[in-house]
């Protein structure tokens, strides 16, 4: 691993700007209607009670990553095998959020520039940053909190200010009763964004004061997550249940409807700008634990030999990983959080915790009296 070392404030910058990221574009269950933003709040609730199981395994193994626990737990092939498969699986979730934001620019912004030259730029921008290491990555991440915030409190001030908001769209509340609501948020509210927290996996070893992580990272998902639902209820509220479920970009369409003093208008410049933030914060976070995880794994000495091949694979597989956008998004709603989420953020490591316990109980038993 990299010798690297951030503070808990950029900690907290990182888990904020990693869980809004691409949450904030497409993160709305839209099946859900007018209940949309409950399943934000409950999968809230529910990835925060996943993380103590994250923050527990950091507990026991405080100065290693993922992959190099796995070893220790389970064994050292058996570790260095389903270390590989977690490498993969972040370097599959970069390359989806990589396609994300390249659709997404490609649709609305630059309309005649092929996909492959946007995300061809933004890969080689990160790149760039995580060839100079993660500590430069940590410290530009408090620099975007502060412009992302300030950007996000003008654009509610503005929504709010254009007269958009109509409280009446999110009635009936619970009209089809919760177990639609607490199904959604099991299966896609909870994987997408707050089970991603097991990226900080590999991460929490570079935190320089290691007994705040658990209230940094936890106030982090309380804050990402009232953001991610304080903008699903403005979405509802503004474009109505009909344009919210039909909309590609609820948020982008509902900024595009602001008009203020008949000279304000056309600002989806800023939430193109936010967007562009939370995607290069989170691609480069899955796309340095892919590097820094196979660096760990395979005894690289200089991580920064094997950042370009990867970049490059992940490239590759943002443009392979489905024809259309539509086809794209079924896969990530429908296949990716039964087959990839649930078991590598929730089954795998609470089977993990269990097995550490046991471990680190029997270590424990065998060790003389003092």
């Amino acid at each position: 691993m990299e010798k690297a070392k951030i503070s808990t404030k950029q900690l907290f910058a990182l888990v904020v700007l990693f869980e809004m990221g691409s949450a904030i574009l497409v993160g709305f269950p839209k099946n859900l209607k007018q209940d949309a933003w409950i399943a934000n709040l409950l999968g809230m609730a529910e990835g925060i009670l996943l993380f103590f199981v994250y923050y527990r395994l950091y507990l026991f193994y405080p100065n290693l990553p993922l992959t190099g626990y796995l070893q220790k737990i389970i064994g050292k092939w058996p570790g260095r095998i389903l270390g590989f498969f977690y490498i993969v699986y972040f370097a599959y979730l970069s390359a989806r959020v990589l396609r994300d934001f390249g659709e997404l620019l490609s649709s609305t912004i630059y309309t005649r520039t092929p996909i492959f030259f946007l995300m061809t730029l933004l890969m080689l921008t990160i790149a760039y940053a995580i060839q100079k290491g993660f500590e430069v990555l940590a410290r530009v991440s408090e620099l975007f909190f502060v412009i992302v915030y300030i950007m996000a409190i003008s654009g509610f001030i503005l929504i709010i200010s254009s007269g958009l908001i109509h409280l009446e769209n999110l009635k009936p509340m619970v009209e089809n009763g919760w177990k639609p609501i607490i199904k959604t948020s099991l299966k896609e509210t909870l994987t997408f964004p707050f089970g991603e927290m097991v990226v900080f996996t590999m991460l929490l070893p570079y935190v320089h004061l290691s007994k705040k992580v658990k209230t940094v990272c936890i106030s982090g998902m309380i804050l990402s997550g009232i953001n991610i639902t304080i903008a699903a209820v403005i979405n509802i509220a503004t474009l109505g249940v009909d344009l919210f479920t039909r909309s590609s970009y609820p948020l982008l369409t509902t900024i595009s409807k602001i008009q203020l003093l008949h000279f304000i208008e056309r600002l989806e410049v800023l939430f193109m700008l936010y967007l562009m933030i939370g995607g290069f914060i989170k691609v480069a976070l899955f796309y340095y634990v892919a590097v820094a995880g196979t660096a760990s794994l395979f005894k690289f000495k200089d991580l920064r030999k094997i950042n370009l091949p990867i970049g490059i694979l992940i490239l590759l597989t943002a443009m392979i990983i489905a024809p259309y956008y539509s086809e794209h998004i079924v896969e990530g709603l429908d296949i990716v959080p039964i087959y990839l989420h649930w078991p590598f953020q929730i089954i795998l490591p609470c089977i993990l915790l269990v097995i550490a316990f046991i471990r680190n109980h029997k270590k424990t038993a065998k060790e003389p009296a003092p």
